[in-house]
């Protein structure tokens, strides 16, 4: 059956989501991957236990406790209202929210492996040359890190695109606003619209087979990393 305007409005809203998300999540993990793969703090096991936490967690569960915390009643709730904010439960910024804190592994860790990768010997060289560490990081961290960015990049987007419990718990089934493609699939399925349905999970199973090819053909050319 042909798409209808919900789920083209779907589509659209799930690919801003994803874009957005991805977009962060590069920002946030990047320093954050960089100290895990650097630190030796005996903080470093329990945050990078928490980094993880969503890849065994539930999404309903972790979509449960962000939609207490940011309620009216929530210390996340009423942090956001005193900043004028207002509250994020039901509205696009809340899936933003809840998509970061749910990817944040699908970012972190491909970054934090590349990282460890690079190995000693080309900060060091840095280092002889007197480059600062914010040098070495730009210009030869994150050049030889590409293939992580580029993974996680990829992971984030797939991930956020194919999100349901999370998005569905915070941030509801509202038209336009929250209901992003997962959702606009199990509302075709509660409506008996199995072609519907099939139209937009066939879209997604397609989707994801290119996301996954894509990202192994991309593996394959990246030259090896010098440690």
């Amino acid at each position: 059956m042909p798409i209808i305007s919900e789920d083209l409005s779907a589509i659209g809203l799930t690919l801003r989501l994803a874009c957005i998300t991805t977009a962060l999540l590069l920002v946030l993990s990047t320093p954050l991957a960089w100290w895990l793969a650097r630190s030796r703090s005996r903080w470093r096991s329990p945050v990078a236990a928490l980094v993880a936490l969503p890849l065994v967690l539930p999404p309903s569960v972790l979509g449960f406790y962000l939609l207490i915390s940011f309620g009216p009643q929530g210390w996340g709730g009423q942090l956001t209202q005193w900043l004028g904010i207002g509250l994020l439960p039901f509205s696009f910024e809340g899936l933003v929210l809840g998509s970061v804190i749910y990817s944040l592994p699908f970012a972190v860790q491909p970054l934090q492996h590349a990282f460890e990768a690079i190995g000693e010997r080309p900060l060091e060289v840095a280092a002889t040359l007197r480059a600062g560490p914010w040098d070495t990081f730009f210009a030869v961290a994150v050049p030889l890190a590409r293939p992580g960015f580029v993974t996680a990049a990829v992971l984030s987007f797939a991930h956020t695109v194919g999100e349901f419990g999370v998005v569905l718990m915070l941030g509801g089934n509202i038209p336009g606003q929250t209901r992003v493609v997962s959702v606009q699939i199990y509302d075709h399925v509660e409506a008996m619209q199995y072609g519907q349905a099939h139209g937009l999970a066939a879209l997604m199973v397609v989707f994801s087979f290119v996301i996954l090819l894509a990202l192994n053909l991309a593996h394959r050319k990246q030259p090896g990393m010098v440690r």
